[in-house]
Parts: structure tokens; C-alpha cells; sequence
């Protein structure tokens, strides 16, 4: 799902054009039958040759399909979509789970590309790069203090396998830059974020998205988990915006029995198609928790719904994004594609996750997260007016058409965000900071072999009050009363961050928890024994009341 919307300032004929175009260049490669166009096809081919002969402007005409695909699949509905060639390359590396580059992670910091970590095994370990190194220069190109963003240093950073690219590195305690030249390999991007025992029998585990290694990951989380002494998890699916259907059907196989439904798609030209669990997996008795937010999808979606509507565990959080449409892929011969919506995804018991929707205000569909919390659904229980119910295998009343509702809402945590919080976390000086304190202290920080034995000790240092310094000499005047009110939230970001400089996101989501409402409701519930749905009746959606109160 993409944030970034281009402007829609189309003419009626250019749109009628576009279309057209769409449609021609569809039926050139293959993309969709003949049947039942012809007499439109010569109305088309005349449009096409009036333009080409007649049009006052040369024009590209690959320039005019590649913009134009984009509004004719968009008018469809909010997730049918045209894939550049570009940008197909970069959604196949997420899904694939690696992409080719050097094998770093970097910070800019006063802009000044910082090495922060260094995938172990990888083409910049192999060529001698050492984590807080400076890289000052690529190709003999700068790249430091000529305001650089992200995305333009890792395309530089980023190309084909085996290719190689000349660092210039400025390293601590040498006057003068080193060379080094990197052979780009294959990168794994994990997609499972981060895994580790919370007590001696509770285990979480961070799912970012749904990729293809995916599952491998996750089955080696709860094997490690399991070896450790787990008997319940909490699966962290919050923020995650979906991906693979097979990976999310293969990862709740292990917690269904045999014959359980876990999704099934049905669609206009879209025969019913249901997805059952083998019996093969092996968290079948063990207790589960899901965790969810507004930004969770697609996939997140399934498998919080299965979860649900199985009685199987419980889903802790926010009302879920509401993505359900089944795509289905079509490439063109230059590397490019088109999604095309086929069906709708349905849960178990019948829900249809996707949210309603109109066509072409694709924008209002993607600011909805926005709009829910400016109308405080997140502070309150989203309403449940207009909603479909629906009975779980347990008789649970469960709700449909607008996302995954929730067992138990959570509200989101407001506690210590005020304006002076938003000042600093607005211009990232609480991330940047962190990384100045990293950089400032390396040497004493990196003596300590655990993120645990490093987190203790940075709750012993003063890393607030130098926060409000550094923000002070930034332009961010003190604010004593918000400072102390937004004290606890501080500290625990700024512990969080400064971890993660030395142990990644497995050392950060272990420290960082600690002060997560939703994550230590679910450490309550699993170690009281609460974990299933019938043990939680009082606090779950109580649909006459809500409706009572909103007639």
C-alpha cells in the first residue's frame, strides 16, 4: 500500500484517451481475451491512428501508457494497480526476501552516511567495512554534507550481483580515507523482525510482512522459542501491510487442526477457493496472541480472522485496515505488471475482510487511518454500526465487512505525547541523538555482550537530560512541565534506540516492549491463564450496548 498519491488533474478526453490506450496496449500483450470487443476494437484503432497521425505534439507513445495504466486500473477499485518495470524489481526483493547491495545498515547523521551494522557474512564484512565507519564517497562521488536522503544513498549502494562498487571510508583514528571496493552480493531482508522469551514460558515473535522466506523464518522463531521453554506465543502482526497468501495459510497451519478453514476467496469469474490446515503443525495446544492495528492487512488480516474465528486464541488491539481483494498478476514482456482485482477474501465464518470503499477516491481510501483517528476511534471502540455479525465455531459473535475487529481494544497509548514531545520527534531528534550518544560512547557500549547488560546501564546514565541539551542547542527551547510529563516515554525510546546501534532489532524489540500497553496485556492474560476467548467475555465487543449508545 502506497502513501505516495500522484495528482489526478485529467481532462474527460484524456481520461476517455488513456482508457483506450490501456485497453490496446492490454489486448497487444495478451493481457485479456477478444471476446465481445470487436466492434469496439475499430473505434479504438481509430482513436489510436487520429492521435498518432494527428496530434499537434510528438509524443513517446511507451511515456503515455506508462502513465496512463496507473489511472485506468486505479478507477477499478483502491488496490488494482499497473507495476513499473522499476518498481516491480523492488516489490519482488521484498517478497523474494533479499535484494543485491553491500550488505549494510546506515544512519545519516549531520549528513554523513554512518555505518551502524553490518549483515554478518556479507560482501562489506568480506571486504573489511567496520560498523561506525564514515562512507564519505562512492564511485569517487561524495556523498557527505550534500543533504543525501535514503533512498538516493541505497541506490547508489544497491546493483547487480557481482558488480562492485569503490567505497571512500572515513575511519576513526586515520587522517586519511581508506578505499575499499565491495562486490555486491545477495542481501537477506528478514522478514521476521524479531523473536525472544518474554518468561520462562511465554515467546514473542515480530512479523513485518508476509514474504516468501517468511515461514522458514517463523518456523525457526518458534523452534527457538519452543527449545527455550515456550508453551504461548504472541504473534505481533501490528503495522504489518500483508503479502503472500500461501506463506500466511502455511504459518497458521501449525496452530489449526486438520480440517480447519483458514481462508477461502470467491469472486464474480473467481470459482470459491478454500484453504484448509493439513494437521501437521506443531503449536496445535499451545496458547496464542495476535496482536493488531489499523495498519494491519491483507495477510495480518487472515490470519488474525482464522485465529478468531477458530476460538483459537485471542486478537488484542485495533480494528485492522480492512484489506481483502484477491489480485491477480499479469506481467508484460518489459519486466512490468498489472494487479488486477479477482475476489474477495473471506475469513472462516464468512467475513469479508475488505472495507467498503468508492471508486476512484482512492485517496479518502488510504487516509482512512487518518481520518478514524481524528474522529477518536483509536482512543475508543470503533463503532460497530452498519456491520455484519457472524458466529465463530465456539458460537463467539464476531464482526464483518470493515477489517478484523479485535477481541479486546486497546487503546492507542497517549501517555506522554504532548508538544514538546512532537517537537523533538517531528525532527528525529530523539533517534538522531540516540545515534549521536551510540557514536559518542562506541567503545564503552560495545564491551557489552548482551542488549540486556547494555540496557541496564543506560538506564543509569542521564541520556534525558542530555536529550533536552542537544534539543536546546537545535532551537527546541526546554519545556520543564512536558519534559517530566513525557519523561517515561523518553527514556524508553532513547534506551531502545541506542540498543538496537549495537544489537539491531532483535536487541531493540526486547527492551522496547517493556513499555507496550497491548504486548504486556497479552503477557497478562497468557500468564493468568486468560488467553482463551471464553476466559475474556466481559472485556470483549459487547454489540447491544455499543448499539445502544449510538441510537
Amino acid at each position: 500500500m502506497s502513501s505516495e498519491k500522484k495528482n489526478k488533474v485529467w481532462f474527460p478526453l484524456i481520461v476517455g484517451v488513456s482508457i483506450a490506450l490501456g485497453i490496446f496496449i492490454g489486448n497487444k500483450y495478451s493481457m485479456g481475451g477478444t471476446a465481445g470487443v470487436s466492434g469496439r476494437v475499430g473505434k479504438l484503432d481509430a482513436v489510436l491512428g487520429y492521435i498518432n497521425k494527428s496530434y499537434v505534439d510528438t509524443i513517446d507513445m511507451r511515456d503515455v501508457v506508462e502513465d496512463a495504466l496507473p489511472k485506468i486500473l486505479q478507477e477499478l477499485d483502491p488496490h488494482s494497480s499497473y507495476i513499473s518495470a522499476k518498481e516491480m524489481k523492488r516489490v519482488s526483493e521484498e517478497m523474494e526476501g533479499h535484494f543485491s547491495g553491500i550488505g549494510v545498515s546506515f544512519y545519516v547523521l549531520k549528513d554523513t552516511i554512518v555505518v551502524t551494522g553490518i549483515v554478518p557474512g556479507g560482501p562489506s564484512e568480506a571486504a573489511g567495512i567496520m560498523q561506525w565507519d564514515r562512507i564519505v564517497k562512492v564511485n569517487d562521488s561524495s556523498v557527505a554534507n550534500i543533504k543525501i536522503g535514503n533512498t538516493e544513498i541505497q541506490k547508489k549502494l544497491k546493483g547487480e550481483k557481482g558488480t562492485e562498487v569503490k567505497l571512500g571510508i572515513k575511519r576513526n583514528g586515520m587522517s586519511d580515507l581508506v578505499d575499499i571496493v565491495v562486490t555486491r552480493g545477495d542481501i537477506p531482508m528478514n522478514s521476521v523482525q524479531a523473536s525472544f522469551m518474554q518468561t520462562e514460558d511465554i515467546g514473542y515473535i515480530k512479523v513485518g510482512t508476509f514474504g516468501f522466506n517468511t515461514f522458514n523464518e517463523f518456523i525457526s522463531a518458534l523452534s527457538k522459542l519452543k527449545s527455550s521453554g515456550a508453551k504461548s506465543f504472541i504473534v505481533d502482526l501490528r503495522g504489518n501491510s500483508g503479502g503472500s497468501l500461501e506463506v500466511v495459510i502455511s504459518m497458521l497451519n501449525e496452530f489449526l487442526d486438520k480440517g480447519d478453514l483458514i481462508v477461502y476467496a470467491e469472486g464474480r469469474n473467481f470459482p470459491r477457493e478454500d484453504n484448509y490446515a493439513n494437521g501437521s503443525g506443531t503449536c496445535k495446544n499451545d496458547d496464542i496472541v495476535v496482536l493488531i492495528d489499523e495498519m494491519s492487512a491483507s495477510a495480518s488480516e487472515i490470519f488474525a480472522g482464522a485465529i478468531q474465528d477458530h476460538d483459537r486464541g485471542l486478537v488484542i488491539g485495533r480494528r485492522s485496515f480492512g484489506k481483502g481483494l484477491v489480485q491477480s498478476q499479469r506481467l508484460f514482456p518489459d519486466g512490468s505488471a498489472v494487479r488486477l482485482t479477482v475476489a474477495r477474501y473471506y475469513t472462516p465464518s464468512g467475513r469479508s475482510i475488505q472495507r467498503k470503499y468508492e471508486k476512484g477516491k482512492n485517496d479518502e481510501y488510504e487516509m482512512e487511518a487518518i481520518n478514524r483517528y481524528m474522529k477518536g476511534n483509536y482512543a475508543d471502540v470503533d463503532s460497530l454500526s452498519g456491520l455484519e455479525s457472524f458466529k465463530t465455531i465456539g458460537n463467539r459473535t464476531v464482526y464483518g465487512g470493515d477489517g478484523i475487529m479485535p477481541d479486546i481494544f486497546m487503546a492507542r497509548d497517549t501517555v506522554g505525547l504532548n508538544s514538546y514531545y512532537s517537537s523533538l520527534a517531528n525532527r528525529n531528534y530523539i533517534q538522531e541523538y540516540a545515534m549521536v550518544y551510540s557514536d559518542m560512547y562506541r567503545d564503552k557500549l560495545k564491551e557489552f555482550s548482551n542488549y540486556t547488560d547494555l540496557a541496564k546501564h543506560l538506564q543509569m546514565q542521564p541520556l534525558l537530560l542530555n536529550l533536552v541539551s542537544y534539543a536546546d542547542n537545535n532551537g527546541i527551547r526546554p519545556r520543564p512541565y512536558y519534559i517530566e510529563e513525557s519523561k517515561k516515554l523518553f527514556e524508553e525510546q532513547l534506551v531502545s534506540y541506542v540498543v538496537s546501534n549495537f544489537f539491531s532489532e532483535e536487541g531493540f524489540y526486547p527492551v522496547y516492549m517493556q513499555g507496550d500497553i497491548l504486548f504486556q496485556k497479552a503477557v497478562e492474560l497468557l500468564e493468568n491463564g486468560l488467553a482463551s476467548p471464553q476466559s475474556v467475555k466481559g472485556e470483549m465487543y459487547n454489540v447491544k450496548s455499543n448499539m445502544d449508545t449510538e441510537q
